[in-house]
């Protein structure tokens, strides 16, 4: 059985139909998965096929974009993108490198039409995602950066309508990819202090990562964090 197959998608800018691949269900498991949620897997990567190009005007999306463009907006990504955009069909097998195109398009576009940061925050992180597929350090801690902040912006704007106790912990664990142990502890922090917080794994991986720090951080002589010397996780 082929790993792939197709679905028909329209697309919401130019109106014209196209045919994008997706992965079929049963070969989706994971083999091993990183503590910011990077997945890998035995064949075909998933999440290498998550974004939609249309061939047509190279509007990019994937299913948790918006769902219509209201004239401002496609006004905007024919202006930055639609207009320079020349036929390119990436409905078939993706490679890493064509993965990554499709991701920075879906970037571009997410930015050029004003996207929610909520989608934005998380095409940062999966390029974040690809460069390390591909060993490269500099740029996914670069990406991981802009995945960060991005991530913040969505906890101050659409804390009460998101899952928290995730997002939560995921600023927390970029934090601490990029050494920044004060903050990462603050966060982690949260979702175990906070009473409302019932998701037990998100809990259970805060401890976890709230640990590591302190080992890591007791292992290099560093003076631990107010947070960690006032509470034990």
């Amino acid at each position: 059985m082929e790993p792939l197959f197709q679905i028909k998608i329209d697309c919401i800018c130019c109106e014209s139909s196209f045919q994008t691949s997706r992965v079929r269900p049963s070969l989706k498991k994971a083999v091993r998965t990183d503590t910011d949620f990077c997945s890998y897997f035995k064949t075909v990567n998933p999440d290498y096929y998550v974004v939609r190009v249309c061939p047509q005007c190279g509007f990019t999306s994937t299913e948790n974009s918006t769902e219509r463009l209201n004239q401002k907006m496609k006004t905007a990504y024919y202006e930055k993108i639609g207009q320079q955009w020349k036929y390119r069909d990436y409905g078939g097998e993706r490679t890493l490198e064509t993965a990554m195109e499709c991701y920075k398009l879906a970037l571009l576009t997410a930015q050029a039409i004003g996207e929610k940061d909520r989608v934005i925050a998380a095409l940062l992180h999966h390029i974040a995602w690809l460069y390390r597929y591909e060993g490269k350090k500099e740029q996914e801690i670069r990406f991981i950066e802009f995945a960060k902040d991005a991530y913040v912006r969505v906890y101050e704007t659409e804390r009460d309508s998101i899952s928290n106790a995730r997002l939560m912990y995921l600023i927390g664990e970029l934090h601490k990819r990029l050494g920044l142990f004060q903050e990462a502890v603050r966060w982690f922090g949260r979702v175990i202090q906070d009473k409302k917080i019932v998701d037990a794994a998100m809990i259970r991986a805060s401890r976890e990562q709230w640990q590591a720090i302190r080992e890591e951080m007791t292992g290099q002589g560093m003076e631990l964090p107010e947070e960690m010397q006032q509470h034990e996780a």
